[in-house]
C-alpha cells in the first residue's frame, strides 16, 4: 500500500483536492473527520476538552461547538497547545488504526492522509511521499476572511498558527499550486494520482 500525505494550510485548498482524488477513486482519510468522532459526547477527548476549556464550548445538544472554541485558541496560543496535545496523540493513533485494517484488506490500495499540521505533527514520517496544495499568502487571507467571514487580523492568526506554506511547499514531494481554477488544479491532482497508478 502507497501512503500518500497530502497537506497545505487553511484555505490552500485541501479539500477541493481531496474530492477530486476520492472520485478517481483513491483512500482519503481526513484528519479533521477523524477529530470530529474524536471529540464526540462522552469520548475522553471530549472530557478533557470540558476540563480544560468549560462547558461553555458546548452546544445544546453537549456536542463542542467548534467555533467558539476555535476563537478561543486562535486568540491564546498556550490554550492551543493545550488542544493539540488532547487531541494529536489521539487522532494520530486512529489513523495508525486505519492504516492496519487497510494494509490487511487492501495491500495495492493508494492511500492518502489529508492533514492540515502534516509536518507539526510529524506523521510525514509514515508518507511514502508528501503533496502540499499551496497559494500565496495574500490568496490565503483572501479566501479564508471570505470563508469563514472573519477579519484580516483573525484570519492572519489562524494561518499564523500554523506553519508556512511556503515551508511546506520546500518540504513537499510534489505542490499542487491552488491559485488559479479550481479545473488547472483536479488536472494536477489528477496527473500526480495517474502517475502513481501507472508506476504502482
Amino acid at each position: 500500500m502507497k501512503i500518500i500525505g497530502l497537506t497545505g494550510g487553511i484555505a490552500s485548498g485541501k479539500s477541493t483536492v481531496s474530492r477530486a482524488l476520492r472520485e478517481l477513486g483513491a483512500i482519503v482519510i481526513d484528519a479533521d473527520e477523524v477529530a470530529h468522532t474524536i471529540m464526540e459526547p462522552g469520548k475522553p477527548a471530549w472530557e478533557d476538552i470540558i476540563e480544560h476549556f468549560g462547558s461553555g464550548v458546548l452546544n445544546a445538544d453537549q456536542t463542542i461547538d467548534r467555533e467558539k472554541l476555535g476563537a478561543i485558541v486562535f486568540n491564546n496560543p498556550e490554550r492551543l497547545q493545550v488542544l493539540n496535545q488532547i487531541t494529536h496523540p489521539r487522532v494520530g493513533e486512529q489513523f495508525k488504526q486505519i492504516i492496519t485494517t487497510l494494509r490487511a484488506e487492501k495491500s495495492d490500495a493508494v492511500l492518502f492522509m489529508e492533514v492540515p499540521l502534516l509536518y507539526e505533527t510529524h506523521m510525514e514520517r509514515i508518507c511514502d511521499e508528501v503533496w502540499v496544495v499551496w497559494v500565496d499568502e495574500e490568496t490565503q487571507i483572501q479566501r479564508l476572511m471570505k470563508r469563514d467571514g472573519l477579519s484580516r487580523e483573525d484570519a492572519l492568526k489562524r494561518i499564523d498558527a500554523q506553519m508556512s506554506l511556503d515551508e511546506k511547499a520546500r518540504r513537499a514531494d510534489f505542490v499542487i499550486d491552488n491559485r488559479y481554477s479550481i479545473e488547472e488544479t483536479i488536472a494536477s491532482a489528477t496527473k500526480y494520482y495517474n502517475n502513481i497508478l501507472a508506476n504502482s
